[in-house]
């Protein structure tokens, strides 16, 4: 045999290794939340295989962060979640103290890994963000004729004051 055909089939070898033990892992993704100084990184909350029948749940699943008001939020996602569509969905009080849901742009796979999360007016006060790894095609609700978008993965920010 070759010393080039020697080479390439310990690559070719290598390479099926590799990509045989990762079909094997359950790491699942971790997503990093930063606001000012501080940042963690947390594993879903919610974790769902591609065809969304095999489900895992981690209530404890939370990242924690103080966000004073007007602090903007970085959320950065791994590949594995930015190869997929995906979106940031949240909640917050504004100064008169009415909540309200909020969602950024939908991310088309391979657009990016990176969002921040800046709420509309400097006294508005995060409550809570959620990054959702979308699975399936957006379904219409039949209620309010807008469109779901089923999430195949959760992970949750909850924002401390």
């Amino acid at each position: 045999m070759s010393r080039t055909r020697r080479s390439l089939l310990a690559a070719l070898t290598l390479t099926t290794a590799v990509v045989l033990a990762g079909c094997g892992s359950d790491e699942k993704p971790q997503v990093t939340w930063a606001a000012g100084e501080a940042s963690q990184s947390i594993g879903p909350a919610q974790f769902c295989d591609l065809k969304m029948k095999d489900c895992s749940n981690d209530e404890g699943a939370q990242a924690r962060l103080a966000v004073p008001a007007g602090t903007p939020v970085e959320v950065t996602v791994p590949e594995e979640v930015s190869e997929a569509p995906w979106s940031v969905v949240f909640s917050y009080t504004g100064p008169d103290g009415q909540r309200t849901d909020g969602r950024s742009p939908v991310f088309a796979p391979n657009a990016q890994t990176s969002y921040t999360l800046t709420l509309p007016e400097p006294g508005d006060v995060l409550g809570t963000a959620q990054v959702q790894l979308l699975g399936a095609a957006p379904v219409a609700n039949p209620d309010t004729g807008e469109l779901d978008y089923p999430a195949r993965a959760t992970w949750v920010l909850v924002a401390q004051q």
